[in-house]
Parts: structure tokens; C-alpha cells; sequence
């Protein structure tokens, strides 16, 4: 498939960090109803990845055998990413708010920058650093955190968050790295089910729902193509064609997406400081593609265009 040009790569992620800010109000509602972690999150990925073979076979045209591309890259990133990911903050929702679940979690938008510095040898430049300070000012203020004292942080919640920041940026990171060639779709099903394969085997015998199972697959195929289907075959097309550090900050889009979610299907009121938060965070964006969009030509000269 041919590479999407960059501002249509941006909007891709965009798009696919944004489905993601609609599943932690769904979580939180699910665990209210009596379901367990196991139960959403085999169901989760397992319909997601149903989604994602039945888009497949219905495509013919692009049919191709994935094992003959970059599967190990791909099957990394279904465990260590996308799996890891799902399950670490499934966990961390199941025991902290969701709003200080987010907090945790975004922390990815450094460490994804982070690794990437590390693997280039290069420091990141003064305009990460500063996108960096801006979304995260904005990411405290738009969760609502500052007046809540360091107790909330004193659960293993906190470290299923902090454990989901780094797997998400793995994630990030190493779909930037996969080539552009083969179809995105494809290589989204493939991720989802290496995904599987370790919920599987993880969670698998504690995921029936027994006389609820038609409602937990309704909730499952919600969460499924908000968290499986979207965001993968979206990051799969945008992240490579853009870098996974731009990716890292755009992929903050999610927070005032989530807070917007949390208010319409949560209830759940936006305070004066939570707004400029967002606001701050939208700033951050900015600034991290203003910086990056000078790189298109590099980034067409790395894919071969």
C-alpha cells in the first residue's frame, strides 16, 4: 500500500489516539456493572481481533502472507505493545480513577521520545523539550490532579499505570519502525492476535460471562474496535510514514478526548483548570508538528519515496 501523504499520516493518528479516549469511561462503566478484568479484556481483543480477520477476508484484492513480511516486528508489537498495554491499564482502571489512570498513562508522550533519542543517539532537541513541559503542565491540569494529595498515588494501580505508559510507547515505537509496505489491515490483525494469543493464556479460563455473556460481547465488541481495531489499523498506516516521537505527541489528543467522553457518557463535570489543561495539551500538539512538519522531506527520503 502507498505511504499517505503527511498531513493525511497526522490526521490518521490523530484519529486513532482519539478512539482510544472513549475507553476508559466504557471500563470504568463495565467494572460498575460487576465485570471482571478478565472479562473485558479477553473479550476486548478477542472480538477485536474477529473484526479485524473478518475486514480482511473481505478484502481479496490485498490478501498476502504475512509471514513473509516483518511478522516478528509485527507479533512484538502485539505482545509487548498493544497486549502488555490493554492489560496493565485494564488493571490500573480496576483500582484508580480514571482521570489519574490517564495521568499515569501519559506519560508516554516522554518515554516514547525517550526511546527514540536513545535508539538514534541523539538528545532530543529544545522543541521536544518544550512540547514535552507544555502537555505535560496541560496533562496535570487536565485531569485534575494538583489539589489531590500524594495518597492517591500510594496503590499498585499507580504502578500498572506507570508499567502501561512504557508498553504504550513501545507500541508507538516500534510501529514506526515496521515497514510502510503490505496492507495495513493485515498487519493490524496480525498485531491483535499475537495481542490475544497472550490474553489468552494469561486470562483465558477466568474470561466467561456465563448468562451475561451476550451483554459482555455487546460491551466487547465496543471496546474491541475502539481499542483494537481504529487505532491499529490507523497507527499501522500514519505512524510510519510520520515517526513514533511526532506520533508520541499527537497521541495526546486522547486526553481531551477522554475528558469529553467521561462527560458525556460518565457525567462527570470539566472544571475552569481542567479546560486550560486541554487547551494546553492542543498547544503542546502544535508545537510538536510545527517542529516535525519540516521534516516531511527527510521522513519521504527514510520510506523511499
Amino acid at each position: 500500500m502507498k505511504a499517505p501523504g503527511y498531513g493525511l499520516a497526522v490526521l490518521f493518528v490523530l484519529l486513532g489516539a482519539s478512539s482510544y479516549g472513549f475507553l476508559s469511561p466504557i471500563v470504568k462503566l463495565t467494572y460498575d456493572q460487576g465485570y471482571t478484568f478478565e472479562q473485558i479484556t479477553v473479550h476486548q481483543v478477542g472480538i477485536g481481533a474477529i473484526l479485524l480477520w473478518i475486514m480482511v477476508l473481505l478484502r481479496r484484492d490485498v490478501w498476502s502472507n504475512p509471514f513473509r513480511g516483518p511478522w516478528i516486528k509485527l507479533a512484538s508489537i502485539g505482545i509487548f505493545g498493544m497486549g502488555a498495554t490493554t492489560i496493565l491499564y485494564n488493571l490500573a482502571l480496576a483500582r484508580l480513577d480514571a482521570s489519574l489512570a490517564i495521568v499515569l498513562l501519559f506519560q508516554f508522550t516522554w518515554i516514547t521520545i525517550l526511546i527514540d533519542s536513545i535508539w538514534n543517539r541523539k538528545w532530543p532537541n529544545r522543541w521536544h523539550w518544550i512540547a514535552i513541559a507544555i502537555v505535560l503542565a496541560g496533562t496535570v491540569l487536565a485531569v485534575g490532579v494538583t489539589s489531590d494529595g500524594i495518597d492517591r498515588l500510594a496503590s499498585i494501580g499507580t504502578v500498572y499505570g506507570l508499567l502501561s505508559a512504557i508498553t504504550y510507547s513501545l507500541f508507538l515505537w516500534l510501529t514506526g519502525r515496521v515497514d510502510t509496505a503490505g496492507d495495513p489491515v493485515i498487519k493490524s490483525a496480525f498485531i491483535t492476535t499475537a495481542s490475544l494469543v497472550l490474553v489468552v493464556v494469561l486470562y483465558g479460563w477466568h474470561a466467561g460471562a456465563g448468562e451475561r455473556e451476550l451483554q459482555m460481547a455487546g460491551i466487547g465488541l465496543v471496546l474491541g474496535t475502539l481499542g483494537q481495531v481504529f487505532p491499529t489499523v490507523l497507527f499501522s498506516i500514519g505512524i510510519p510514514r510520520i515517526g513514533s516521537s511526532l506520533a508520541s505527541m499527537l497521541g495526546s489528543i486522547e486526553l481531551p478526548v477522554a475528558a469529553c467522553a467521561a462527560w458525556l457518557i460518565a457525567g462527570e463535570r470539566i472544571s475552569m483548570w481542567q479546560t486550560f489543561g486541554i487547551v494546553l495539551i492542543l498547544c503542546g500538539i502544535v508545537v510538536a508538528e510545527r517542529r516535525s512538519g519540516n521534516r516531511t522531506e527527510e521522513q519521504s527520503s527514510r520510506l523511499g519515496e
